[in-house]
């Protein structure tokens, strides 16, 4: 498993952060989240999901990525020490073995809730037991789930979601802002 780190490596917190299903972990919006980080203070790994390791294009399936981030996190350190998380599939995926794991905390930037254009099709059973201590940085235009969608959605209290006024799932428009925001959230978060 191939990690990319930013920030100091002494750092007392660390953050594992998984990419998206359309790009892998050196996306401009994955490295300036690192970046970010990293100047705060905090040291971020970054990994790939096996079937970007491979040079595929769609997805593994889910138990493939459950192991991936299980292996991550075996590698970087102490569980109980490390927070994880991800945009959108890396982050729902970080959800699903957060508890498990026994990690600190849980960052998802941009959670599908569901997939666009199927509200039906919700990805949430998880999310109204999840223990871990929780923030979601959500576009309220975000076509995976919009704040009004999200309302209606049973979620555990270890759970808080953070809107970006008028971003979509890419936190655009204002991409450079909304992404600046996302960072100052989840710095005060891994506090």
């Amino acid at each position: 498993m191939n990690f990319l780190t930013d920030g100091p490596e002494d750092a007392s917190r660390t953050l594992i952060l998984a990419h998206g299903a359309g790009g892998g972990m050196k996306t401009a919006f994955l490295a300036a989240i690192a970046r970010g980080l990293g100047e705060r203070g905090i040291r971020v790994v970054r990994f790939e999901f096996p079937y970007l390791s491979a040079g595929k294009k769609v997805p593994d399936r889910e138990p493939i990525l459950l192991d991936a981030w299980r292996e991550a996190v075996r590698l970087t350190g102490d569980a109980k020490e490390l927070a994880i998380g991800g945009k959108s599939m890396g982050g729902r995926m970080a959800s699903m073995v957060s508890d498990e794991l026994g990690v600190r905390r849980l960052l998802c930037l941009g959670y599908p809730f569901h997939p666009p254009g199927k509200p039906e099709k919700l990805r949430t059973a998880h999310l109204a037991s999840l223990r871990t201590p929780t923030l979601i940085v959500q576009g309220t235009r975000d076509q995976f789930g919009t704040r009004e969608d999200v309302a209606g959605y049973e979620l555990s209290k270890s759970i808080h979601v953070e809107w970006l006024e008028g971003a979509d799932h890419s936190y655009r428009p204002r991409e450079k802002e909304n992404t600046a925001r996302a960072i100052e959230l989840a710095a005060s978060f891994l506090d």
